[in-house]
């Protein structure tokens, strides 16, 4: 049977963002979901999918622009898989994400919100990242107006980003403008190095080729770390030069970029590119960089998380400080409160609170980041937070709130997925008098915040915008104990 042919939409105006970032129209009472446009916008649209309550597509044709839109200042705009809201000024960008937070919280939610604070943009809206990660690819991205027939196999590689969608296919990226420099240079030369002595790029269905990615990490004091990942190819038994091959390469990096800090390289066999369980060998200079926020410093290795975007995760940890400040006022004694930090990662907000704590307790499913998170309080003389790894649905329990103290007030910044329904079961049933729930997902926020509100009263609500020029942001709710609160 022929498939059906997808209807071509024409003269469609484009009327809003929708959550996801996809920008959002309404054809025959059908939400009509497209990619690369903005409200305003009259385009012609293919559809590529159909479900019964929406459609997406894809605009093949700019009829009319937008008042609103602005050129892209990237070169790759349309093509690399990021910064997808670069035709979209930053104030309006700001203006759907505040929207999007409201919207969440609800209607997933249906939650009673307070009034919600005006979102913080950043201060930075390029250049603003500390840590990117790009891929190598033997099979890059072939524009249009390239014959495939005329590319030689290194014409063919390419080192950057993935294009959406398409997990075989990276895109060569010429200037990406997220990370300071030395970021791009820092590529170009590995790239180029590579094409001329003859290594291998990663082969991405088979699984196989001598480099597989490259991780370059910075920080707002000017220090920088390169991680290079080597595929399986890099193993000595695969190829007895791989050590001389790997070798070359790291002195020619070092050589060439004597600003660098710190030189790792990895040897990755796996059949995905997550470095967290593999061994990360020190080959240059110190093993690892530091982060300077208010005075405290954080220790940053190979594998260690921690935000994106610098400026504004000081941001964010001094909206979470207020927030505690605020439940510490309301306690009848005002005496110093016992802190749970769940999802404490390396310990930053941990100990960014600790001053204003009689004791801190992080907790983090990943041993190496409890490990940094230890290592952060000893560097910053810090002696009343204490960190604890393991699953946070079999650690947090009721013995071990015994054994620790109950909270008085409980700080939460889980992955996108929220959190476990049986950690806010525990939580409920600890009872600490505040919740600050911090979420880069204001949709599974929304789904915890309906169980939490059994007990507990939203009091305030603050967006952050973690992600210019993306429908990313971050989320800090503030909650109160229902009886606290009256």
């Amino acid at each position: 049977m022929a498939r059906k042919k997808r209807p071509l939409l024409q003269s469609v105006e484009i009327e809003s963002i929708a959550a996801e970032g996809k920008a959002l129209a309404h054809i025959d009472g059908k939400v009509l979901f497209v990619p690369q446009a903005i409200p305003g916008d009259i385009v012609d649209v293919q559809v590529s999918r159909i479900r019964r309550g929406y459609m997406e597509g894809y605009v093949t044709r700019l009829i009319t622009p937008s008042p609103h839109r602005i050129e892209p200042f990237c070169s790759h705009h349309g093509k690399c898989g990021g910064c997808k809201w670069q035709a979209l000024p930053y104030p309006m960008q700001l203006q759907y994400k505040q929207q999007q937070v409201v919207d969440q919280l609800v209607r997933i939610g249906n939650l009673d919100l307070p009034e919600v604070s005006p979102i913080l943009g950043s201060e930075k809206t390029v250049e603003y990242r500390n840590k990117l990660e790009f891929t190598f690819s033997n099979r890059r991205w072939i524009f249009t107006e390239e014959d495939p027939e005329l590319l030689s196999d290194k014409e063919r590689c390419g080192l950057g980003f993935h294009i959406s969608g398409m997990f075989d296919k990276v895109l060569n990226i010429t200037h990406c403008h997220l990370q300071r420099e030395p970021s791009n240079a820092l590529r170009l030369f590995v790239r180029d190095y590579a094409l001329n002595n003859d290594l291998s790029f990663f082969d991405l269905r088979e699984q196989r080729g001598f480099l597989r990615t490259l991780i370059v990490r910075t920080t707002s004091t000017g220090e920088e770390m390169v991680i290079v990942v080597f595929g399986k190819d890099a193993f000595d038994g695969a190829d007895p030069g791989a050590t001389i091959k790997r070798n070359a390469l790291l002195d020619a990096l070092w050589q060439a970029f004597p600003e660098l800090n710190s030189l790792y390289y990895v040897i990755n066999p796996k059949g995905n590119d997550t470095i967290n369980d593999l061994d990360c060998i020190l080959y240059k200079g110190e093993d690892a960089i530091y982060e300077d926020m208010e005075g405290l410093r954080f220790k940053i290795g190979p594998k260690s998380f921690f935000q994106t975007n610098s400026g504004q995760a000081y941001r964010l940890y001094s909206v979470v400080r207020e927030y505690v400040r605020d439940a510490i006022s309301r306690t009848p004694d005002g005496h110093k409160p016992v802190i749970y930090d769940l999802y404490t990662g390396t310990g930053t907000i941990a100990l960014f609170l600790s001053s204003l704590a009689s004791k801190v307790i992080g907790i983090e499913y990943v041993l190496e980041a409890i490990e940094d998170a230890k290592l952060n309080a000893k560097i910053n003389s810090i002696e009343n937070a204490s960190f604890f790894a393991g699953d946070m649905k079999d650690i947090l329990n009721a013995e071990f709130i015994s054994q620790n103290g109950a909270p008085d007030i409980v700080v939460l910044d889980p992955p996108r997925a929220g959190i476990h329904p049986d950690v806010a079961k525990v939580l409920l049933e600890a009872s600490p008098r505040d919740i600050i729930y911090v979420s880069c997902n204001p949709a599974t926020q929304a789904r915890d915040l309906a169980v939490l509100s059994q007990r507990y009263k939203i009091t305030a609500v603050q967006p952050l915008d973690m992600f210019p020029h993306t429908h990313h942001l971050e989320n800090v709710v503030s909650l109160t104990e229902i009886t606290q609160s009256q």
